[in-house]
């Protein structure tokens, strides 16, 4: 079924972005522009992001700062 009919985004899409880490509406938008064209979709993204386990969402509700880094990205070492 389609969530986002600007940019024809499904809910297995959304789903697959919020597996890779996407938590918010904001990061399923940089993920596939999903909500940003018209908006009416948002309210869909929102209800299928729901309260689920999160870890950068926990993260954030403890007050930790939250870094995204791709898989292969490295760490500067510390000098």
């Amino acid at each position: 079924m389609y969530v986002c009919n600007c940019f024809g985004i499904t809910e297995a899409q959304v789903r697959q972005h919020a597996a890779d880490g996407a938590c918010t509406p904001r990061q399923i938008a940089s993920a596939c522009k999903a909500g940003t064209d018209c908006g009416s979709c948002v309210r869909r993204i929102q209800a299928l992001l729901g309260r689920g386990a999160c870890p950068r969402r926990e993260l954030l509700d403890q007050g930790e700062p939250v870094v995204a880094l791709a898989p292969e990205a490295e760490l500067p070492e510390a000098a």
